[in-house]
């Protein structure tokens, strides 16, 4: 049976909120690329002007893990969420909303339901995020 675990964060830009939302949410093939991830492949599927399915692989020299998530833009509400359909994360949902701070400052909030699928990797990801809060 999967375990859920609960956490959230937010992250404040320098830029104003329309800004970052259009930022955060133009999802291409290469957005792994260039953070230096060069093991990871995206695709990404517009389906709708504001529903996208992003596929990511990721390869190791051990495996290859292969996500699927569904992402519904809110642009009204400068929001999104993330649910996994596929993956060692399925089910898990994230949602982002970035409020304003000003003019020329935003705010990311983030919050994660992750579902935890392996009984024995539960507590060394719990130990993880209650370390890193």
């Amino acid at each position: 049976m999967p375990i859920a675990i609960c956490y959230d964060f937010c992250q404040h830009f320098t830029i104003s909120a329309h800004r970052a939302y259009k930022w955060c949410t133009d999802f291409t093939s290469r957005d792994h690329a260039l953070m230096g991830e060069n093991m990871i492949e995206r695709q990404v599927t517009h389906l709708t002007d504001t529903t996208v399915i992003l596929k990511e692989t990721t390869h190791t020299n051990k495996r290859t893990v292969e996500k699927q998530k569904l992402v519904q833009l809110y642009p009204n509400r400068l929001c999104w969420i993330s649910t996994h359909l596929t993956g060692p994360n399925k089910y898990s949902q994230f949602i982002y909303e970035v409020t304003a701070e000003g003019k020329s400052a935003s705010r990311l909030n983030f919050t994660a339901l992750h579902m935890e699928h392996e009984e024995e990797t539960h507590k060394k990801n719990a130990d993880l995020i209650v370390k890193k809060l």
